[in-house]
């Protein structure tokens, strides 16, 4: 789907969305399904999974829950099949690409054993890609999930709001720590900004309460979190998918000071074929990962971003 002035936004997020609608060649069922998702951010969906995956899923995990003491796993697709087959569903793959038209790429899972109980946040301060928004996560239901046992909440509309990363805050993003201690110096600030946010925006939460094998689509920038547990013991089984879309370039904003224009490029792996996939800047390859100033960008691109001197400078380094 093409946008006025080949605008590069999904089309669910576009000014000129209901233009675009109109022209698509969709059925009425697909018509309000994506305009359901524009509006609102997010899906509830029948991903079409079998119970048996689900079930093993579960049980292959079981023990490794018990083992780490923790309530989360990341990226258990890499060693158990039933977990990349539940990121890499047909049916959520389909429906990914009638809401972004661009191929969906699976790179993170998380599998909880246990409610998050997470403050409300945005998964676009964990993630990002230029072009923006290009992001979308699928929270799978691997057993019933209700009030008791710490349901997933989030905020409709919310999506529409600015993406607010750390400099809003006065923060920039750190280059010389790990991601998990910067969730633990100052992630709280920016959680305490979205607090405040949702009170002064006067959003409605809404709780997730949905049966096993059930699933709920959300974009990038919908504001969400984690429920208390009220039930003392319960278990709440799920698997959270990331996916960015192709031909974006894809990036960590919690280690990215744009100011600065110091940015962060992400490693991705997509696991549907196991290969990596390049960062790229509207059709240009990014080839490098991890922290760089510009000058790390390809050469097209830096005569555009550098004065002369700068230019000389970063390719002394690069060719070292």
């Amino acid at each position: 789907m093409s946008s006025p002035l080949n605008m590069q936004t999904p089309w669910v997020e576009s000014p000129f969305f209901e233009a675009e609608l109109s022209r698509a060649n969709l059925d009425d069922k697909t018509r309000e399904m994506i305009r359901f998702y524009s509006e609102n951010g997010y899906l509830i969906i029948d991903p079409e999974l079998d119970v048996d995956l689900l079930d093993r899923a579960v049980e292959e995990l079981k023990p490794i829950f018990a083992s780490r003491n923790t309530n989360r796993i990341q990226d258990a697709w890499k060693d158990y099949d039933a977990v990349k087959k539940i990121a890499t569903a047909p049916r959520v793959l389909e429906i990914l690409s009638l809401l972004y038209q661009r191929r969906p790429i699976p790179f993170q899972t998380l599998n909880f054993s246990t409610g998050s109980q997470q403050r409300t946040h945005s998964d676009s301060i964990h993630f990002n890609s230029v072009p923006e928004r290009f992001l979308a996560g699928v929270w799978v239901a691997l057993e019933d999930v209700h009030d008791g046992n710490g349901p997933l909440h989030y905020y409709p509309g919310s999506h529409r709001l600015p993406f607010y990363d750390l400099s809003i805050l006065g923060l920039k993003g750190s280059t010389s720590v790990s991601i998990e201690d910067m969730l633990a110096n100052y992630y709280h600030k920016y959680e305490d900004f979205i607090e405040q946010l949702v009170a002064q925006k006067h959003l409605n939460k809404k709780i997730l309460n949905i049966k096993k094998g059930q699933a709920l689509i959300w974009s990038a920038n919908l504001l969400h979190g984690g429920e208390p547990i009220s039930m003392e013991g319960s278990t709440r089984f799920t698997q959270v998918n990331h996916f960015y879309f192709e031909n974006c370039a894809y990036y960590r904003p919690m280690k990215t000071d744009m100011a600065l224009e110091r940015i962060s490029i992400q490693k991705v792996t997509d696991i549907t074929t196991g290969q990596d996939v390049k960062s790229t800047y509207f059709g240009t390859p990014i080839n490098y990962v991890g922290y760089s100033y510009k000058m790390y960008l390809p050469e097209g691109l830096m005569r555009k971003v550098l004065p002369t001197n700068l230019r000389q400078w970063a390719r002394r380094l690069i060719n070292k």
